[in-house]
C-alpha cells in the first residue's frame, strides 16, 4: 500500500533570518546541500568534497575564513578549545582528579593538582589533600572552569587556578546549544537588571544573584542565604529570554540577552513561555542588534 510522506528539511523547521544578526545573507546548509562548486576553496569541519564540490555534511551555517569553508553545526556536542570558560557538573570523585561534564563527548578532567586549595594556599598537594577530595567538590557540584588542555582523544583537561572560578552556589542552570554562545574576550557578566551570568562555551549558562567579588571562587557556598524575590523574579525572567532567544536561533552574549531582558519587561515572567511572545522579544531584540552594528 503506498501513501505519501512529508519531510520537512531543516531549512523550513529554523527561523532563517534569525540565525545570525550580523549577516542577513547567511543561510542554513542541510546535509549533503552544496556549499560552493568555485575552485580555490579549501575544505574544513561540516564539509566534503564530491564531484568536484564542496558540500555540507551537517546541518549549519557556513563560516568562511579568507579560503577555509566550514559549516557550523547548529545541534551537537561541544568541542572545547584551550582558554575556553565552562559551566560543568561534577561526576565523580577518583584519584587525585575530579570527573565533569562539560557537555562534550567525553567526560572532562580535573586534577587535584590544577585547582585552588581553600584560603588560596600555595604548595604541593599531599596525601592529606587527597582525603579531604569530596570537602571540596563531590557528585554533584556545578563549578566555573576553564579549558587548560585538549588531549589527543579529545579528553578536556581544566583548571580553576582564579579566584573567578570555582564552586557555583545559589543560581539557576541553563542548557543551549554551544554553537549559541558567542566567543567573546570575558564571558563573566554582572549585569544592570541586577543578576550576574557566566556564559560558558560549552553551552551551559549560570544565573546567579551578584555576589561580592571577594567571595567567589574557591569552594565556598551561600546556601543559607535567603535570595530576595525580586532578585529571584530577574534570575527567572533572564532564563524565560535566553530560552526563548535560543528557540529563534539567536546568538547569545552579554548584550543580546540585555536587549530581551529590556524588551521582555512589558511581559509578565510566565507571558514569556508563550511562541508568540518569545517571538515578538526576539524579533525586537534583532532589531536592536541589527540597529547597533549600523
Amino acid at each position: 500500500m503506498a501513501s505519501n510522506v512529508t519531510i520537512r528539511i531543516a531549512a523550513d523547521r529554523v527561523d532563517i533570518p534569525l540565525l545570525n544578526v550580523e549577516d542577513k545573507n547567511q543561510r542554513l546548509f542541510t546535509p549533503g546541500e552544496v556549499v560552493t562548486n568555485q575552485q580555490g576553496f579549501m575544505r574544513g569541519h561540516g564539509t566534503y568534497m564530491e564531484d568536484e564540490h564542496i558540500k555540507s555534511s551537517v546541518a549549519g551555517v557556513m563560516v568562511q575564513v579568507n579560503k577555509l569553508i566550514t559549516v557550523k553545526a547548529l545541534k551537537g556536542r561541544y568541542v572545547g578549545e584551550v582558554g575556553d570558560v565552562v559551566v560543568a557538573r561534577v561526576t565523580e570523585v577518583q584519584e587525585k582528579r575530579w570527573k565533569v561534564d562539560t557537555n562534550s563527548r567525553l567526560d572532562s578532567v580535573l586534577l587535584l593538582s590544577s585547582v585552588n586549595l581553600p584560603g588560596g594556599e600555595l604548595r604541593r598537594r599531599g596525601a592529606e589533600d587527597e582525603k579531604q577530595m569530596r570537602k571540596y567538590l563531590q557528585e554533584g557540584d556545578l563549578i566555573s572552569a576553564e579549558i587548560q588542555n585538549v588531549h589527543s582523544d579529545g579528553v578536556l583537561s581544566l583548571h580553576t587556578r582564579s579566584l573567578k572560578y570555582g564552586k557555583l552556589s545559589q543560581g539557576i542552570l541553563v542548557k543551549v546549544f554551544p554553537a549559541l554562545i558567542r566567543r567573546r574576550k570575558t564571558h563573566f557578566h554582572n549585569l544592570p537588571c541586577g543578576a550576574s551570568i557566566i556564559l560558558g562555551n560549552n553551552g551551559f549558562i549560570w544565573i546567579a544573584p551578584i555576589l561580592n567579588t571577594e567571595d567567589s571562587g574557591g569552594f565556598t557556598q551561600n546556601l543559607e542565604d535567603v535570595v530576595p524575590k525580586e532578585d529571584r523574579e530577574t534570575i527567572a525572567r533572564l532564563k524565560n529570554c535566553i530560552l526563548g532567544l535560543a528557540h529563534c536561533k539567536m546568538m547569545l552574549f552579554d548584550t543580546s540577552i540585555m536587549f530581551a531582558y529590556e524588551e521582555s519587561m512589558k511581559y509578565d515572567v510566565l507571558e514569556l513561555l508563550h511562541p508568540e511572545v518569545i517571538a515578538d522579544v526576539a524579533f525586537l531584540t534583532q532589531h536592536r542588534l541589527h540597529v547597533l552594528n549600523q
